[in-house]
């Protein structure tokens, strides 16, 4: 019973899956980061304390 050429290679099968749930996660991450600190739109700097003399 020799299927050589239907072997597959599990480590790099798992490497592959892995990689691909990094980039959802790290997709998702950008998309949070994007609606939390919009970087095209120029914000108002709040106003802090003002400093003592």
């Amino acid at each position: 019973m020799s299927n050589d050429g239907k072997l597959i290679d599990f480590s790099s099968e798992r490497e592959k899956r892995i990689h691909d749930l990094k980039d959802k996660r790290l997709e998702q991450m950008r998309q949070a980061f994007e609606q939390a600190l919009p970087l095209g739109k120029g914000k108002k700097k709040s106003k802090s304390k003002p400093k003592k003399r």
